[in-house]
This record gives C-alpha cells, structure tokens and sequence, in this order.
C-alpha cells in the first residue's frame, strides 16, 4: 500500500490540499486531527477540563470513533453521531490540542489510524504522521506557512461558516496551539528527518497542489 504523510500545524492547509490530492491519485483521505477533534468535542460535551487528565483517561473506553467515507468525503462518527461539522469551532480545535498531549489518547486512536493505512493507499494528515504513525511511509511532507497567514485562513474559513470570531482571537488560539503542539513530550509537532518541508506563505491554493501533486508524481513514478 502507498501512504502519503502530510504533516504540520494548525491552519496550514494540510486538510483542503490532501483531500485534492486524494481525489487526483484515487486515495483515501485521512484527517486524523479530525479524531482528536472528536475526542476534544466529546469531553467538552461532558464538562471536563483540559487539565483533568485522568478524568479523560477513564473516559475513553465511552467513546466509539468511526470514519466513513460518504460521497468520497472523510465523516467522523463520534458514539454513533456525524459530528463531522461540530468539531471544527475554536473552542474544539484548543481541546483537541490539549488532549493530543495526552499518551493515552494518543494510544486509543494509533490503532485506527494505522489499520487505514494497511487497507488502503492513503494520504494522511495530522501533526506526528511521518515521526510516529506512519514512519515508514512513503512520501512524507511538512506542510507550514507564517502563523500570519494560517490565521488568516482560519478566520476566513470559520467567518464562511457563520462564526463569530475575530482574526485576532483566532491568531492568539493558533499560537497557543502551536505552542501546545511543538511542546508537549509524547509526539511533538516537528518534521521528520526524511520529510520535505514545502512553506505555503503566499501561495494560491491551487499552487500549493501542484508544488504537492511533483512531489507525489515524482516518489510515485508517474
């Protein structure tokens, strides 16, 4: 099986670009931030905090998370219900990242991700791909630009949904998130030694697809 691993932080394009390429190649497409969203969305459901880490431990053997691929579209099923719109507020995304830090989150949802890629050739995307799911995969990339521009992304992205969010709220949360994920000591966010590292700072999207699809191209032979 082929796996493409697009790894990098929040609001650098990794979800919009790797669900083009997957179509483009035939792949399936793995967002596996959308996981820790679910995992994030439903502690926060349950009204437990950040820092409670073992009430997040105990709390995962009541959690059911399910990928289904619906008109060739990645949905999360979390306990049975799409909540594949409902993951994606500010308030999830800073959960997510806080739970992500967590071994045993970590651990309950390896598993999953790993089993897709032994079924399918994927391109997979999240932030400890190539280090620590898929280290041996085929292709990996680190996919980043200025915190400047993925805030601008995020606002735009979240303001098109009908939130209300302001661009600085949004870039505060990015760099706290960023933070988060570059810090903590179970995965941190960092390239692999054998990625490619591609910075999108002022390109368009349709760039950044083709920057990414020659590299594909090329590993792939076609």
């Amino acid at each position: 099986m082929i796996s493409i691993a697009i790894d990098g932080p929040s609001g650098a394009g990794k979800s919009t670009i790797s669900r083009k390429l997957a179509g483009m190649y035939g792949f399936v497409y793995v967002d596996t931030g959308a996981l820790y969203r679910a995992v994030g969305l439903h502690f926060l459901n349950a009204g437990v905090k950040a820092e409670e880490t073992q009430k997040i431990i105990d709390g995962l053997s009541n959690i059911q998370i399910d990928i289904k691929f619906i008109d060739n579209e990645q949905r999360v099923f979390l306990n049975g219900v799409d909540v594949s719109d409902k993951i994606r507020t500010p308030e999830v995304s800073l959960m997510a990242s806080a739970v992500s830090a967590i071994g045993k989150v970590r651990e309950f949802l390896f598993d999953l991700q790993q089993s897709m890629a032994k079924k399918h050739n994927v391109i997979m995307d999240g932030r400890d791909i190539g280090t620590v799911v898929l280290p041996n995969a085929t292709l990996k990339i680190f996919l980043t630009a200025s915190a400047e521009e993925r805030a601008r992304r995020r606002y735009e992205e979240l303001i098109a949904r009908g939130m209300n969010v302001t661009y600085e709220d949004v870039l505060a949360d990015l760099k706290l998130r960023d933070q988060n994920d570059s810090s903590r000591e179970i995965a941190p966010l960092k390239p692999a030694d054998d990625a490619i590292i591609v910075n999108t700072t002022g390109n368009t999207f349709e760039r950044s697809v083709t920057i990414l699809s020659g590299l594909i191209s090329h590993k792939l032979g076609l």
